[in-house]
Order: structure tokens, then C-alpha cells, then sequence
């Protein structure tokens, strides 16, 4: 009578070819994760900054705030930097002219470089 079933020796090869794929796969999948991360930092940080000249422009002074912008339903909510994961790690870059409230510009506030090497705070 004969038995149905794998022999370890086709095991090992199906094994062998699915560590192959896994080589090929992923050294391209993690740097995509990385490059998706700072698409969606620098949409971001262009929202925000389009939102805050917004802000200028309808009440002729920045927000005192972040939060101010959400308050007064200028963003849904306060976005999330991808990178540190987290949405109050943002650093806040108030105006020259402190009489003119307190969030003239964001950056971000992860620490390290992006792809090309530019340092995340610099954004």
C-alpha cells in the first residue's frame, strides 16, 4: 500500500524556492514603506502651511496654536507625522513678529535623515 504525502526532500525545495522570492521581494518592499512615509509627510506639511497662510489671510494674524486650526474647523483634525507616528511631535516655528500669534510655520520633529539624506527637521 502506498502512503500519500510529501517526501522532506520536496519539501525542501518548495522551502528553497519560497526563501528565494522572499530575497527578490523584500529589499524592494521596506524602502517603498519609506518612500510612502515621506510622500505623506510632505502632503502634510504642504496642507498645514497652505492651511496656516488660509488662516493669515481670513483673520490677518497666525494662530496662537495648532489646535486653534481645528478649533475653528480649519482641519478636521491635527495630522499625524508619519514618521514619528504621532501627531504632537510637530515643531512649531512662530512668526518674526510675535504680536502676530504663535504658528507661522511646521516641521517636522523626527529625528534622522530622509532617503537623500536632508535631515526630517528641515522639511
Amino acid at each position: 500500500m502506498r502512503h500519500r504525502g510529501f517526501t522532506l526532500i520536496e519539501l525542501l525545495v518548495v522551502l528553497g524556492i519560497i526563501a528565494l522570492m522572499l530575497t527578490l521581494a523584500v529589499p524592494r518592499f521596506f524602502p517603498g514603506i519609506d518612500k510612502s512615509k515621506e510622500v505623506v509627510l510632505a502632503d502634510n506639511l504642504r496642507n498645514v502651511r497652505q492651511v496656516l497662510d488660509q488662516y493669515y489671510g481670513d483673520t490677518g494674524r497666525y494662530p496662537d496654536t495648532l489646535k486653534q486650526l481645528v478649533e475653528k474647523k480649519y482641519l478636521r483634525a491635527m495630522p499625524v507625522d508619519p514618521i514619528t507616528e504621532s501627531d504632537s511631535s510637530w515643531i512649531v516655528v512662530p512668526p518674526e513678529d510675535g504680536s502676530k500669534g504663535g504658528v507661522y510655520n511646521i516641521r517636522s520633529g523626527a529625528a534622522g535623515n530622509d532617503r537623500n539624506g536632508k535631515p526630517y527637521a528641515d522639511w
